[in-house]
């Protein structure tokens, strides 16, 4: 990781599977906190732990840590942390979910029973095996930036969509040894969780996920290939942590390359090629607009916030709704 200057955003992910049955109850002082210090980014809460990703400054990071580790429920909280010269985050949002990582599938708990841990060291030697099946549980646009050399790519649009997978190509006689890893290691606990209840039993996960590995595996020793994609303005970040090449597609959310963007159908802040055919004549105009404030507002060297963008949406299915992606 390059080493990060003191004016810095400290970008930090965040889970931990626990029995928080007072979830709700922690939403209006954590909000607090994480406003007192300044620090802006999304905290998902539930019964079943907490999620999220926040970004600040070292002093508002970590007393926001701080605070969530006093209770002791939260002493073992998992996080990383990465570096940005600017804010990734323009809001500050705590929200209460039924999942903290939407699987959808009940009596899935990762507080009973998981896959086992690999290091970093330990995961490049499953990949090396050839008799371990290598899994990317990420969904398919994330995989589109960068994945581990071999991996399977399930191809889902959503976590929701990775039990369906697994009961249809996976088999605990024939697939024996399974290694499945994502970005920051929560999905992991999910779907090894999943996969362990389904009668699998050499079942291993990343601990830490990509970003772990990626900020201690040195890049000649490295098995990844790519950049990493991750849920704020980043949109990707590369080997030493920095932010890569992509950029994202305001309509569909999508990540986008240079090459996207020199398509006819790539509009800034209103299309990409991957979402001009379905873009309605409504949307379009909003975004339109929403671009042009954009503009107009860092003429004035101000920030346009706006309203929330649009929810990541899969393909064909600009017209509807489409759930948000929970790491």
């Amino acid at each position: 990781m390059t080493r990060p200057l003191e004016s810095d955003q400290v970008v930090a992910a965040l889970y931990r599977f626990v029995a928080l049955e007072d979830f709700a109850d922690l939403k209006p002082p954590l909000l607090a906190v994480c406003f007192e210090a300044g620090v802006k980014g999304t905290l998902l809460l539930a019964r079943e732990g907490i999620n999220g990703t926040i970004a600040g400054s070292r002093v508002g990071v970590d007393t926001v840590i701080a605070w969530l580790r006093q209770d002791p429920r939260l002493h073992a909280l998992d996080w990383k942390e990465s570096y940005y010269v600017a804010a990734p985050f323009h809001r500050m949002k705590v929200k209460l979910k039924r999942e903290i990582v939407t699987m959808g599938v009940e009596d899935v708990d990762p507080t009973a029973c998981v896959g086992r841990y690999a290091t970093p060291s330990e995961w490049n030697a499953l990949i090396d095996d050839p008799e371990c099946l290598v899994i990317d549980t990420r969904n398919d646009y994330e995989v589109a930036v960068g994945s581990f050399r071999g991996a399977v790519n399930p191809g889902t649009q959503s976590f929701r969509d990775f039990p369906e997978w697994v009961q249809k190509n996976l088999d605990p006689a024939r697939h024996t040894k399974v290694a499945m890893f994502c970005t920051g290691g929560i999905r992991c606990e999910k779907s090894t969780s999943y996969l362990v209840s389904q009668g699998f039993e050499n079942v291993w996960h990343l601990k830490g996920g990509i970003l772990r590995y990626l900020e201690d595996m040195p890049e000649s020793e490295s098995r990844w290939e790519g950049e990493c994609f991750v849920f704020d303005s980043r949109v990707a970040v590369n080997h030493r942590l920095e932010k890569g090449s992509f950029d994202q597609c305001y309509a569909c959310r999508h990540p986008i390359t240079e090459t996207d963007k020199a398509s006819e159908h790539y509009e800034k802040g209103v299309s990409c090629p991957r979402c001009y055919d379905d873009l309605t004549a409504n949307k379009q105009a909003r975004f339109q607009e929403r671009q042009k404030q954009v503009e107009l507002a860092a003429r004035r060297g101000e920030r346009h916030i706006g309203g929330q963008p649009p929810a990541r949406q899969t393909r064909g299915d600009l017209t509807q709704p489409a759930q948000s992606t929970d790491e």
